[in-house]
């Protein structure tokens, strides 16, 4: 079955990874910019009822006009010396059906056509035949899920919560009563922008399930959320901004669905109140399974013989960084246990064996992502070891049968890879899609270390560099986001070591207290504490970097980060001011008072600053750097998106401000159409080039630095 996925460490001596034989690296040049932006993607898998086919996109990115395209490809499982094949299909989110159907989303024919949902038969040689289309509804289908038993479908669309018919007119915008163009919001309405948009009130992300009947979906569909006000959720399925199908599960016998919503009202830029509901599809209300957790309720993943219901469950509400324990609900007497409660770490993923008997999930440990077996049972949690070396990143698993595991893999050294485990033991990989690519770069070496950081806790952290690389290098302090986040052994298409290293910079990261992936009490430590003991972990690990790797020079360094790294950037700027020769800020938090009056998810600074602004305003200006401005004194450059609606733009005018009036050498760069993250490809070469033209500025001999 596919892994649901939400979402989103001691060792007594150092690792070395790198990514190509050491006899091959002289001619190979360093990784660029546009090297990083064009690297082919691996998407997920899925596989074929009897486990012998999976099928998987892959998204590449043309050079010169740098628009991105997919293409699906078939790579047998049975014999894994054959090579992939590329599909003769467009399309995109396939998913193979227990029918044996490839079922996947594509655009239908017309000037005004909408992406629906097809379906084709694969052959093992790759052929495709019988493709037909599954649905025509009259609006676009935004994701799907089709029952096991291929009986029933349900999609998700856009839609107003009045509507009970897939066909229902929802034309009418409340919010824009003319004659201009201004929009009115009710100030009990709840969200009025989200991450990146701005709400339409009354309209949700929604979920109607048709009979398939022959292959087609007949019907104005059954909505799983029932009619409004008879006792169904009123929010989005799935959940808002990040919410996919890991939200949507159908019942082992095609007979119901399971779903996760949030309340869309007043409340829910307060909470994180996530619950799964189920519907017997016979259009009343669903029932809440989890109405007693006024915390977050999430993935829920049904055991392929329909007897438990596994899903991930936080005990603490309004903090959407807390431990995610594996619940199992038994659905004929309704009784919970939580499996994992006395593993301390926080799963992000659950996926069962085909014969139900055990339950495989992912959750971070140290700098790594492993795959960890769970005993239903018992709740015994034993961790799987599937790759030689550094598991790293370990993600989309897919449980065959037999104890065989198929599953991605990527690192800082290279993008993720499908791999292949028979019987759990140590996996093969059966992909190239970046490998081959990055086989002809220079390599990195990835060095992991601890040091005593505050408290005299054990902290971890990477040094990433060139391998081979001749003479001294300067040092980059990178500080991940969150703050409840690492910068682990992972790939990144926006925040990636081995194209900064790849540069001429050692790239230092450090997973400072409040890190994830060393426990519940190492994550929570950051609460209140925002500038306190992270600051100083970083401190510590950067002296640590320099004690261990006398190659890094100290003397020339810069600091960079986005979101909580670049609060931490604005906040060294005061704090810290004499340490860099420069600093890069995106999307930092500048003025803790109008960031929380400006931000969308109000639940993330009540939580980590014990209250509203009004309530703990002593504990927010404790923390804020705009009180430590008098202090800067060093260089900054400041990228803000003004799409980014979590830390709003303003932020990096506010700090950009700042930087002008102390004559502080800045400079500013602003996205016009980018988030809280800049994912578009020539946005995002423009970002490198911008950001390693400032550090070869300050820390090159030849740069152009004071």
């Amino acid at each position: 079955m596919t892994a649901r996925i939400r979402a989103a460490f001691p060792l007594a001596s150092a690792f070395a990874l790198l990514a190509t034989p050491l006899a091959a690296q002289e001619a190979r040049a360093p990784m660029s910019a546009e090297d990083l932006v064009t690297m082919p993607r691996l998407g997920s898998p899925t596989v074929n009822p009897e486990g012998t086919l999976a099928v998987y996109s892959v998204t590449t990115t043309d050079p010169e006009s740098f628009k991105r395209s997919g293409k699906l490809y078939l790579r047998s499982l049975a014999d894994v010396d054959s090579a992939p094949v590329a599909l003769d299909l467009e399309g995109s989110s396939a998913t193979f059906g227990d029918d044996g159907w490839l079922y996947y989303m594509a655009d239908g024919a017309g000037d005004n056509a909408t992406t629906q949902v097809w379906r084709a038969r694969i052959g093992s040689d790759g052929s495709v035949s019988d493709a037909a289309q599954v649905t025509a509804l009259p609006r676009a289908v935004n994701g799907y899920s089709v029952a096991r038993d291929g009986s029933r479908i349900a999609i998700w669309t856009d839609i107003a919560r009045s509507c009970t018919r897939i066909d229902c007119d929802d034309s009418a915008k409340k919010y824009l009563p003319g004659p201009g163009d201004g929009r009115l919001y009710e100030g009990d309405g709840g969200f009025y922008r989200h991450w990146d948009s701005w709400e339409t009130p009354g309209a949700l992300s929604r979920v109607f399930a048709f009979p398939l009947e022959n292959g087609i979906a007949t019907g104005t569909g059954t909505p799983v959320d029932g009619p409004l006000g008879a006792g169904g959720p009123n929010g989005d399925t799935p959940t808002m901004p990040f919410g996919g199908g890991e939200d949507v599960a159908w019942a082992a016998d095609g007979k119901g669905v399971f779903f996760t919503a949030r309340e869309a009202d007043a409340k829910e830029p307060y909470s994180t109140n996530l619950d799964i509901w189920f519907s017997d599809l016979s259009g009343n209300a669903p029932v809440n399974l989890t109405k007693a957790n006024e915390a977050l309720d999430a993935l829920p993943t049904p055991s392929p013989d329909g007897q438990y219901l596994a899903y991930v469950a936080m005990e603490r509400p309004t903090y959407e960084a807390d431990r995610q324990v594996i619940m199992l609900r038994d659905l004929k007497t309704g009784v919970t246990t939580p499996l994992t409660a006395s593993f301390d770490r926080s799963f992000g993923s659950i996926a069962w064996t085909p014969d139900s008997r055990w339950i495989v999930a992912s959750a971070q440990d140290v700098l790594d992502t492993p795959a960890f077996r769970i005993d239903p049972r018992t709740g015994a949690v034993e961790r799987l070891d599937l790759m030689a070396g550094n598991e790293a990143h370990i993600g989309n698993i897919v449980p065959l049968h037999g104890g065989d595991l198929l599953f991605t893999r990527d690192s800082i050294g290279a993008p993720a890879e499908l791999y292949l485990s028979r019987d759990w033991a140590q996996a093969k990989p059966l992909t190239q899609v970046a490998s081959q690519v990055v086989g002809k770069l220079a390599p990195v070496v990835v060095e992991r270390f601890s040091f005593k950081g505050a408290n005299g806790d054990t902290v971890w952290g990477q040094i990433t560099k060139l391998d081979g690389h001749d003479g001294k290098m300067p040092a980059i302090l990178y500080v991940h986001g969150g703050p409840q986040g690492s910068f682990n052994d992972a790939w990144s298409s926006r925040w990636n070591p081995r194209v900064v290293a790849s540069q001429g910079y050692a790239v230092i990261s450090v997973d400072f207290h409040g890190s994830t992936g060393y426990g519940q009490a190492f994550t929570d430590a950051i609460r209140n504490d925002w500038g306190g003991k992270p600051l100083e972990d970083l401190q510590l690990g950067l002296a640590a970097a320099l004690e261990r790797d006398k190659q890094i020079d100290g003397t020339r360094a810069c600091a960079m980060g986005a979101s909580y790294g670049g609060y931490m950037m604005n906040w060294i700027a005061g704090k810290w001011p004499d340490r860099f020769d420069c600093l890069v800020q995106h999307d930092g938090l500048f003025d803790m008072r109008s960031f929380y009056y400006t931000t969308e998810e109000l639940w993330f600074p009540k939580w980590e600053f014990g209250g509203s602004y009004a309530e703990n305003s002593e504990e927010y200006e404790r923390w804020n750097p705009v009180n430590h401005v008098d202090q800067w004194q060093t260089p900054m450059l400041v990228i803000a998106g003004e799409k980014d609606f979590r830390v709003p733009y303003t932020q990096g005018l506010a700090s950009f401000t700042a930087l002008q009036e102390r004559n502080i050498p800045s400079q500013l760069l602003v996205f016009p159409s980018e988030n809280h993250w800049v994912l578009g490809a020539k946005n995002s070469l423009q970002w490198h080039n911008t950001v390693f033209a400032w550090l070869d500025r300050w820390l090159k001999p030849d740069g152009a630095g004071e």
